[in-house]
């Protein structure tokens, strides 16, 4: 069995998260780390080849089969193949909360509220998060492992949090609803689904390595952890054991996670199926082989979820060679936007095809990211907003949505509760089908604006998004500086996907000649203006100088001269270089814990230098040397 490396002795301080089964079992899957390595560098070549060739995604040959099974592509669209049953407890996930399970540098009694406020939210699920939500700062990702099992556990230090947790919660819901939303707060810690979020697997885990130094997959370790922690007591409380996928490009990539579920259900000595998995739909290529995926994952499929935020990057960058593709200000891209409904689409017609067993398979509509604090007219209006976007994805085929923030459950939920149906499992849609026109419409532009103010927006919250990650607030609330001051504004919960996005679409202004489409009195830019490099350097200026002068609430005093000015020199040269990096947390993750402007300039530079050569990433955490 392969030995594995822990950074800095950490399974001394975290016995309870490294336990010798969670060891063993990270040791016996090491082998399917050496394939994620080789099939994550297939997805880098790929990239490049689309490039070379200035290539379109299109549809898989239908004789060909699925890399990694024995299923013909044909076969998948037909849904000859065999999913499960979807279990008791996710027949009705009319709203799903999603957030950590963890706070960045915080004691166990306060870090342990965010799971306490999770499960008393009546949320019908909540996605623990391990990727795009969670703080990667010092040990984030074990205290989160840490509180969930503690959580699941039902160990004093949590319900101790969870008393205090519901009283606050209280408090609240009579101030907004006039009434109490949790009347028995014990009882109403069985009533959300337990789900992990694991993270993507294009990242390494910052404190595993392998046998052979080379970086440990973050999917493993968190699958491996989050399941082995927990299964016995998830089981014996009848709950289901199960997963939220992201960032799957292709079927291959959900075969291999399908093989690193199966080997792990089988250590553990558990029929293989007992975990469910939902993949977020937040890839372009995976668009093009929905069916695929869903045969790939088998038994262990659950459903889809429709990203926006990550699904949006992905366009971006799939098609960074295409000189005709520019994203608009990133408000106009909605669920109703061009390529955006014809994605949606595809989505909600791959769950309702049904198996050989004539099995379907659910759909979870998208983030509703608006949190209800501000004036009583701002709160209102965005309240509104975010119920018509429920009701929209609800009449659309969805059979829940999901919420970034505890307070908007009871906002949402009730479009699906006053119905009363618990899913909308094999509503009648057409086939899919895979023409050159359903390809097209994948990357369907529609005419929207493209201006000074909405390149504010992006660069603004592109930066904040970047300091709170070196903060570990991978989830921050966040709005444009300009509207700091103004609590008709709302804030929005920001993760990274949301970040990923707002670079992107300036990389695209800036790269591929988008030119403005209302003039702009301040910079006295024209309609019809080339977004230009002269442009987006003053804009970079102005926007920094107002993070660095906003008051502590907003952009946190301690991070103005440490992690804020390291968020600018990763923005500018993302935005700047030719070369479009294919992940913004790249750049973020090597600079973890890194405080020193120098010291990130260098890794910025090493990191740029390896994407240029060969399409190489730097994935791995610098601070971590391997031991030969």
């Amino acid at each position: 069995m392969a030995d594995i490396q822990i950074r800095d002795h950490l399974d001394r301080d975290y016995p309870d998260v490294y336990t010798p089964e969670v060891l063993t079992t990270l040791s016996s899957l090491s082998e399917l780390n050496h394939d994620r390595l080789a099939i994550m560098r297939k997805r880098m070549d790929r990239r490049t080849e689309r490039g070379e060739k200035q290539q379109p995604l299109n549809f898989l040959n239908p004789d060909d089969y699925i890399p990694r099974t024995s299923i013909r592509v044909q076969d998948a669209r037909d849904g000859k193949f065999i999913g499960p049953e979807i279990p008791v407890d996710l027949q009705r996930q009319w709203i799903q909360g999603t957030g950590p399970g963890a706070k960045p540098n915080a004691p166990i009694e306060r870090s342990i509220r965010n799971v306490a406020y999770a499960l008393l939210s009546g949320a019908d699920g909540w996605m623990f998060d391990g990727e795009d939500a969670l703080g990667q700062i010092t040990t984030m990702s074990l205290d989160n492992q840490r509180n969930l099992k503690l959580a699941i556990d039902r160990d004093d230090v949590f319900m101790q949090a969870a008393a205090q947790v519901a009283r606050e919660m209280n408090q609240w819901s009579v101030s907004f609803f006039g009434r109490e939303t949790i009347v028995d707060w014990e009882a109403q810690l069985n009533f959300t689904t337990k789900i992990f979020r694991a993270r993507g697997l294009h990242l390494d885990d910052r404190h595993v390595r392998d046998e052979n130094g080379f970086g440990y997959s973050a999917s493993l370790v968190d699958m491996a952890t989050y399941i082995v922690n927990n299964y016995q007591q998830l089981q014996a409380t009848d709950s289901s054991i199960v997963l939220y996928l992201p960032k799957i490009q292709t079927a291959e990539e959900a075969a291999l996670w399908n093989d690193m579920i199966a080997a792990l259900e089988t250590h553990l000595g558990l029929p293989v199926g007992t975990a469910k998995v939902y993949v977020l739909v937040e890839q372009l290529e995976a668009t093009f082989q929905l069916m695929e995926i869903r045969a790939a994952l088998g038994q262990h499929f659950a459903g889809y979820n429709t990203g926006r935020w990550d699904y949006i990057n992905s366009v971006a960058d799939a098609v960074e060679w295409d000189q005709s593709f520019i994203n608009p200000n990133i408000e106009s891209i909605t669920m109703t936007y061009g390529y955006m409904k014809n994605y949606e689409d595809r989505v909600r017609r791959a769950v309702n095809t049904p198996d050989l067993n004539g099995n379907f398979t659910l759909w979870q509509g998208g983030m509703e990211p608006n949190i209800p604090v501000g004036t009583v007219e701002g709160v209102a209006s965005s309240m509104e907003r975010a119920v018509a976007g429920g009701r929209r994805e609800q009449e659309a085929g969805a059979s829940g949505k999901w919420v970034a923030h505890w307070k908007m459950v009871h906002i949402v939920r009730p479009v699906w509760a006053d119905i009363g149906q618990n899913n909308q499992l094999g509503r009648e849609f057409p086939p899919l089908t895979y023409t050159q026109a359903d390809a097209d419409g994948l990357t369907e532009l529609e005419p929207a604006p493209r201006t000074i103010r909405g390149a504010r927006n992006l660069l603004s919250v592109g930066l904040q998004y970047g300091n709170a990650f070196g903060q570990g607030f991978q989830a921050a609330a966040l709005k444009p500086a300009d509207f700091f001051d103004d609590d008709s504004i709302m804030y929005l919960m920001e993760d990274m996907a949301t970040g990923e996005i707002r670079l992107s679409i300036l990389w695209e202004w800036l790269h591929k000649g988008g030119c403005l489409n209302e003039d702009d009195a301040e910079t006295d830019a024209k309609a019809g203006d080339l977004f230009t490099t002269e442009l987006f350097e003053r804009l970079l200026v102005e926007e920094y100088d107002k993070l660095q002068q906003a008051k502590d609430k907003d952009v946190h005093n301690n991070s103005k001269r440490t992690t804020l000015p390291i968020a600018r020199e990763i923005v500018e040269t993302y935005v700047l270089t030719t070369v479009k990096v294919p992940w913004y947390i790249d750049l973020l993750n090597i600079n973890l814990n890194n405080y020193d402007l120098k010291v990130a300039k260098e890794r910025i530079r090493l990191y740029m230098e390896a994407l240029k050569k060969d399409g190489t990433r730097i994935t791995e955490n610098l601070d971590f040397q391997p031991m030969i």
